[in-house]
């Protein structure tokens, strides 16, 4: 199988849990592709795309997303032009629509569209959404939503915050427990 890592907005390939996932999927035997994207400056879809399409390879139903922050955005959306149906989506406190913050500005090219909401689902059958009830940047009403349009499977941890290492997320052991529910 393949996991395709996404980060979000104002980080890269080794912050937060991403090597940590990485290095426990890979030792499962499952290729894991982690990308570093522009951000802040260069952030926008079709460089982003751009990146994905040069560093990930095909896109297909062996495929796995996960994602974080704005990094969710870009997955639905990614997810939606696929051609191909993927077999997964865990999205960690993933959005769409403005924040209300001034971050609002470079997530605005990823966020801040009309999602076709059934082109998504029927690319994509199985999507897992992580929230917490204190995150800082998303609120938990965001994912409420995400999870009404995509049919998800919401999860909520207690006191995650924004699922970074600012809130001790180093390793997140409850997403990798989810992943592999799925890969059995």
């Amino acid at each position: 199988m393949k996991f395709i890592i996404i980060h979000g907005s104002f980080s890269n390939s080794q912050d937060n849990w991403f090597p940590w996932l990485k290095q426990q999927l890979s030792h499962s035997g499952n290729e894991v592709v982690l990308i570093d994207f522009p951000t802040p400056q260069g952030q926008n879809f079709d460089i982003w795309m751009h990146e994905l399409n040069k560093k990930s390879g095909e896109i297909n139903d062996q495929t796995v997303f996960v994602g974080h922050s704005a990094g969710c955005a870009f997955i639905l959306s990614v997810i939606e032009k696929s051609r191909k149906p993927i077999k997964a989506a865990f999205l960690v406190s993933g959005f769409v629509g403005p924040l209300g913050l001034e971050i609002d500005k470079i997530n605005k090219n990823f966020a801040e569209k009309d999602f076709d909401w059934i082109k998504i689902k029927k690319n994509c059958k199985k999507f897992v959404l992580f929230h917490s009830n204190n995150d800082p940047f998303v609120p938990l009403q965001k994912g409420k939503d995400l999870e009404e349009k995509l049919g998800a499977e919401m999860v909520i941890i207690p006191n995650g915050a924004h699922f970074n290492s600012n809130s001790g997320f180093t390793k997140f052991p409850q997403l990798l427990e989810k992943i592999f529910d799925l890969v059995k």
